[in-house]
């Protein structure tokens, strides 16, 4: 039995999903602010981004100048934003909205999940899905496969890596079965990942990623993606989110790494990212009017991004109705006007999934999903 034959039970030209949380619950409306809606400087006489430093995206929004990074991805029509995105709980529990929001609902196993193992051609290979961090995300349980890692050396066979091998292959290399192929797939995938962090292999057209651990989370997953392991769903964190007291110092170098982030991985993957989608999402978004330590509080409207993976992007998607008291929400919000599974489904479509996604998000017979 060779190991190698073993490494994807999926095609090498299988598209990517990736899904990058912002935990903490990130403030839409200091990422890309409707800089052109007075409101909003009503709201936020001292923490606004002003006018004359937002970068413009339309006639209404412009962009955080700490995200900078982004705009070219931008104006090449590779990536959208989609403003008032978010679940229809109105908890103000992080840790009760991200449960909700991963699951997909009220139900059991995570809508990340439940695409890989309800599609026509479940994914089965032990690289099929990864989270880069210390424990699987909600979003990924149910599914057939999926391999948590926070650096390639957790996949290091050790100095006895040749009699590892020959033991494994003893021991199952005449024998058939779902338990034969797991080991040796495990076994293949352990080599594949060994062999890819011992080769010299830098990140593309000169991509630098920043130095911090998502920007080094972000390059393992585009180096699995080059090696074509099979790799087509994939999760990692940024946190820190959550900006009660003085925001600019907090949220400020989390936006630099995102965008910086995201800029180089794009920039590394090169043509790949037509078979590639990166999500961006939050629990939820922030208070409207900033509070007395210059922060903001839990809210609801939050902000989604798509990039790539063929995505017609250039555009900020938002039922904008404005900033006023008989608009908000409850103590001040920004009203959840987009369901963040209508942001998701045309990505999932593009990623395999049918028409009826009832199965990944079981409450859509209460929330339409697009």
């Amino acid at each position: 039995m060779n190991p190698l034959g073993y490494l994807s039970k999926n095609p090498d030209d299988k598209r990517t999903l990736v899904v990058v949380f912002l935990r903490g619950g990130a403030d839409a409306l200091n990422m890309v602010a409707p800089v052109e809606d007075d409101g909003y400087y009503n709201a936020r006489p001292l923490i606004g981004i002003s006018k004359s430093e937002a970068i413009v995206l339309d006639d209404l929004f412009g962009l955080n100048p700490e995200m900078k990074a982004l705009h070219p991805l931008y104006t090449e029509g590779l990536l959208s934003f989609y403003h008032g995105a978010g679940s229809e709980d109105r908890t103000r529990s992080h840790f009760e909205a991200q449960d909700l929001m991963e699951h997909g609902g009220e139900t059991a196993g995570g809508w990340l999940g439940r695409f890989l193992r309800y599609r026509p051609e479940p994914a089965t290979g032990s690289l099929s899905a990864i989270a880069i961090g210390k424990s699987l995300p909600e979003s990924l349980r149910g599914a057939p496969a999926a391999t948590v890692m926070e650096s390639f050396r957790d996949f290091s066979l050790g100095d006895d890596s040749i009699g590892i091998v020959n033991g494994i292959e003893k021991l199952y290399g005449l024998e058939e079965g779902e338990m034969a192929a797991s080991a040796v797939d495990t076994l293949a995938s352990m080599k594949r990942i060994e062999s890819i962090r011992n080769s010299d292999t830098h990140p593309s057209d000169g991509a630098k990623y920043p130095q911090n651990e998502f920007g080094e989370g972000l390059m393992r997953i585009a180096r699995l993606i080059r090696a074509h392991v099979g790799l087509e769903a994939a999760c990692i964190d940024l946190g820190g989110w959550d900006s009660h007291l003085t925001q600019g110092p907090i949220m400020n170098p989390r936006m630099r790494a995102l965008s910086e982030g995201l800029a180089a991985f794009a920039k590394d993957l090169g043509p790949l990212m037509a078979t590639t989608s990166v999500v961006v999402m939050s629990e939820f978004g922030r208070r409207v009017r900033e509070n007395s330590a210059l922060g903001t509080d839990h809210g609801r409207g939050g902000l989604m991004m798509v990039l790539g993976g063929g995505e017609e992007g250039g555009h900020v998607t938002a039922d904008w109705r404005g900033l006023t008291d008989e608009v908000l929400e409850g103590p001040g919000d920004l009203p959840v006007t987009t369901h963040y599974s209508k942001v998701l489904a045309p990505v999932l479509r593009r990623h395999g999934a049918g028409e009826d996604l009832s199965v990944i998000f079981p409450a859509r017979e209460r929330v339409a999903v697009g």
